[in-house]
């Protein structure tokens, strides 16, 4: 008989003795190894990372037993970098920096998915660039993305390396996942902009933004990229993974429960689920960008098998020295948890 334990608010554990005490909602068939969590994130408030949000807004995350701390920086790889010097246990960002990491000799790992396509959005800006034809023309051009390294600025690599550019050959700007990007944008200070909903969908509807490349749409981003690109999800050093599985599994089972949840919402319980400061004020955009983005939604918290293949050719693609490297894609991800979250939430 597998024993039980009571995690309780001072951190303490007592063995179960019976099932009529007082304290139903904090009894775990497995006790959590590290009920107090610390999630980094790059931009909390795009749709990128909507499932968590909605994980932490409708309490999927203490329902697992989770004391989590939401840490937001200004792009992914601030986030990653916060998990990497020990300030943050898990990283909800983008599925690449697992493959990329491997590369630089540090072994993190997937374990469920937010989404299934990037969702970014490469657009120019109309006022500083009116005769833009094609990608070769933001050539010497500054192109804002979240944060410098992050998963916008490898789309924009990705996308000048088509067009025979280098990264060299253009500015990248920090501009953040905000307000700020937008005003960047308004104001000229960009001629490019690599970024997410809400953005996005902001700068459309008031004109100052036309797209160049939309991976909102799953079968736009899987010819860009040439296959699944798996995007937003939640990994973790593998050493972390090895000592906290069941912690693991409760974030897995938070995050395919608001996967769920997500499908099966409209855009009106969407917006009253979500901070008031998310909606960069404007609730029309943000339901037209919620609206765009749903699709590329993980729907079940999978990542596809070939989807590590896609993320490694497409940083290939733009660092010959990741395209030489001998690397062990089935280290980068698992869908070990997600398996059994989605037995324990079959439907949300």
């Amino acid at each position: 008989m597998q024993r039980r334990q009571f995690i309780v608010s001072t951190g303490s554990a007592l063995s179960a003795v019976g099932t009529s005490l007082a304290w139903p909602t904090l009894v775990h068939a497995q006790a959590l190894e590290k009920p107090k969590i610390t999630i980094a994130v790059g931009g909390k408030n795009l749709l990128y990372y909507l499932p968590l949000t909605i994980a932490e807004q409708r309490g999927y995350f203490k329902d697992e037993g989770l004391d989590a701390t939401i840490a937001d920086f200004s792009g992914g790889s601030r986030a990653l970098q916060a998990v990497v010097g020990g300030s943050a246990d898990v990283v909800s960002g983008a599925f690449e920096h697992t493959v990329n990491m491997q590369f630089k000799g540090q072994r993190l790992r997937a374990f469920v998915l937010q989404g299934r396509a990037p969702q970014i959005v490469l657009g120019v800006n109309p006022k500083t660039m009116p005769n833009f034809k094609t990608v070769a023309d933001l050539k010497g051009k500054k192109i804002g993305v979240t944060a410098p390294g992050s998963s916008t600025n490898v789309m924009v690599n990705f996308i000048l390396a088509k067009a025979g550019l280098k990264p060299s050959d253009v500015s990248i700007i920090g501009v953040g996942a905000s307000s700020g990007a937008a005003a960047a944008m308004r104001a000229g200070q960009i001629d490019a902009l690599s970024n997410l909903d809400p953005v996005i969908s902001l700068l459309q509807r008031s004109g100052d933004l036309k797209v160049v490349s939309d991976t909102r749409v799953v079968a736009e981003a899987e010819r860009v990229f040439g296959g699944p690109m798996p995007a937003g999800c939640l990994y973790a050093p593998q050493s972390f993974i090895d000592k906290n599985p069941n912690t693991v599994q409760a974030i897995a089972n938070a995050i395919v429960r608001a996967d769920k949840w997500i499908q099966a919402a409209g855009p009106s319980e969407i917006i009253k689920s979500v901070p008031e400061a998310y909606l960069l004020g404007d609730r029309a955009v943000y339901i037209d960008a919620f609206l765009a983005a749903k699709g590329a939604l993980s729907p079940d918290g999978m990542i596809p098998e070939k989807g590590a293949d896609t993320a490694f050719r497409a940083l290939g693609s733009i660092d010959a020295e990741i395209a030489k490297a001998k690397l062990d894609l089935t280290a980068v991800y698992t869908n070990e948890f997600v398996k059994k979250a989605n037995t324990k939430y079959p439907k949300g």
